[in-house]
């Protein structure tokens, strides 16, 4: 079982939280301006790399708080995890983290 450490409440079960997708999508700034295979894009399509990759989680049975997570996904190792706001460590943006 993964053990995954909240922010706010410590290292809990991975039962306790529920998996949010990719962390640091941006929303368009205008969706009505989107042709339907960009708004597709933007709603469906996720890198899904093996290796390092930054996800959001919300602690459901906890706090219900969101975070995000730096996770390999080859085996599962927590390398980060940092709260909603906060730049990822070691990234080097200023502010949410995104690029």
């Amino acid at each position: 079982m993964l053990s995954i450490p909240c922010p706010w409440c410590g290292p809990r079960d991975e039962t306790e939280y529920s998996y949010g997708g990719e962390a640091h999508i941006v929303r368009p700034e205008d969706p009505q301006a989107l042709s339907d295979r960009e708004w597709a894009d933007y709603l469906f399509m996720r890198a899904n790399t093996k290796g390092a990759h930054r996800e959001r989680w919300v602690h459901s049975h906890g706090c219900r708080r969101w975070f995000n997570v730096e996770r390999n996904t080859a085996t599962n190792e927590i390398i980060a995890v940092y709260k909603m706001g906060e730049s990822p460590p070691g990234d080097g943006t200023g502010g949410d983290g995104a690029p």
